[in-house]
């Protein structure tokens, strides 16, 4: 769970003009955070952080827990980007779907993964920088319901079970898109300069195309022990796969990293004036319930 969230509902519980603006701040900072991973624009999710935060206005007294504001919130940002979004000249084909096949590697990029492995670092801030250029890049040309579940699972911190209620789906099938998406990612993250054509193929090992299938759940602590071990012994005698776990490892950890930013010092005026709204909107409620208690 987005800590962010957490620490807004509390400061909401204060009722106080202040802890209030800061809580719509951390609100504002989140779902613009989202919409950027989802829209790959900041206009528009400029747009959706401000609109989200009035609709969600009426409703900030009612949420009594972290897990109830982000369902809220993530599902009313998600139907906004949605409806709103511009259309990117990296977007995907809406009819095309990621299958596991197409996403497994020949034995020549294996062969690359494990030779990029050994190069040196370069400038820390640098490759921050052009890492978080690329996975925005990438992110925009993987399909929308693809995409989703990798935004809300890996990069705000949501479970599979919490996930499957704000998209709709079932958690296995969130699980299924996930790895998919990952392996999209990584691929992308990781595509040499040049093209490679079918002669470069090589032939893989049963084993390892068993494994490649069921790596995210590996990644993510989801199988159980007799298939884990399995695994680990396989990836123990096999160096290609042991880059191609390093590199999958590495760009779940790049797509965490990829956080977005937005100035809420811009948009005090905005929220100065949604901050009364609130407060307004609380006095009568709890006037209304004192009213009501008297009266039994």
């Amino acid at each position: 769970m987005h800590s962010d969230l957490e620490r807004a509902v509390d400061l909401l519980r204060q009722g106080k003009p202040e802890p209030v603006d800061q809580a719509l701040a951390l609100l504002q900072s989140t779902v613009f955070s989202f919409s950027m991973k989802m829209c790959g624009h900041r206009e528009d999710a400029q747009d959706t952080s401000q609109e989200v935060l009035i609709r969600a206005l009426p409703y900030l007294h009612k949420f009594e827990t972290p897990q109830a504001l982000a369902s809220w919130l993530y599902k009313a940002a998600r139907n906004y980007c949605i409806s709103s979004r511009r259309q990117s000249k990296f977007a995907p084909d809406a009819a095309h779907r990621l299958s596991l096949n197409e996403l497994m590697p020949s034995g020549r990029e294996l062969h690359e993964v494990i030779s990029a492995a050994g190069m040196p670092n370069a400038d820390a801030q640098l490759v921050q920088a052009e890492s978080s250029e690329k996975v925005r890049r990438a992110l925009l040309k993987l399909a929308p319901e693809y995409r989703v579940i990798l935004v809300l699972h890996d990069m705000e911190g949501l479970n599979a079970p919490q996930v499957a209620d704000i998209v709709g789906i079932q958690p296995g099938t969130v699980r299924v898109r996930l790895h998919r998406a990952r392996l999209f990612l990584r691929r992308e993250l990781n595509r040499p300069a040049g093209k490679r054509s079918r002669k470069d193929e090589v032939q893989r090992g049963s084993g390892c195309l068993g494994m490649f299938a069921a790596l995210s759940d590996y990644l993510d602590g989801m199988i159980d022990d007799a298939a884990c071990d399995q695994m680990q012994l396989h990836i123990a005698d096999c160096p290609p796969c042991q880059a191609f776990v390093e590199s999958l490892r590495r760009t779940v950890e790049q797509c965490r990293g990829y956080q977005p930013k937005c100035s809420p010092e811009r948009f005090q005026a905005f929220r100065k004036k949604l901050v009364r709204q609130y407060l307004e909107a609380s006095s009568v409620l709890k006037k209304s319930k004192s009213r009501s208690a008297k009266a039994h």
